[in-house]
C-alpha cells in the first residue's frame, strides 16, 4: 500500500458535515467519493493535557489525515486498542501505514467504529 496525504481541501471537507462523534460511521471520501471514509480517535495516557489524536483514512484511495487537539470535556469514548498491552500497541503504532492497516481491518471485521457519549 502506499499511503498519501490528503490535500488541504480535502481536509476542510473532512470538517464539514455531521461529526465522527455524532455519527461514528462511515461516508463519502473527499478524494475518491467511494464510501470508505473511516475515522479512530484516541487519548494518550502519557500525555501532559487532556489530549484526542484523531485519524480519518480512506481504505479505497489510501489517503489519511492526523490531528492532535484538547480532549472535550466530558467526551467519552470506547477504544478497542486500550485493552492491548503497552509494548504491543507501541509496536502497532511504530508504522503509521502499518497502524492504518490494522485499524481498517478492525472496521472491515466490527469492532471498529467507536461509540460516543458526551
Amino acid at each position: 500500500m502506499s499511503w498519501a496525504s490528503f490535500s488541504g481541501d480535502e481536509v476542510a471537507a473532512l470538517t464539514q458535515g455531521e461529526s465522527f462523534f455524532a455519527a461514528p460511521a462511515e461516508r463519502a471520501c473527499p478524494a475518491c467519493g467511494r464510501l470508505r471514509l473511516r475515522a479512530y480517535v484516541t487519548s494518550p495516557p502519557a500525555a501532559r493535557r487532556p489530549t484526542l489524536v484523531s485519524y480519518a483514512w480512506c481504505g479505497a484511495c489510501e489517503k489519511f489525515v492526523g490531528t492532535r487537539s484538547k480532549h472535550p470535556d466530558g467526551l467519552v469514548f470506547s477504544d478497542p486498542l486500550a485493552l492491548l498491552p503497552d509494548a504491543e500497541r507501541r509496536d502497532l503504532e511504530r508504522s503509521l501505514t502499518g497502524f492504518l492497516v490494522h485499524l481498517d481491518r478492525l472496521w472491515d471485521t466490527g469492532v471498529l467504529p467507536q461509540t460516543f457519549a458526551a
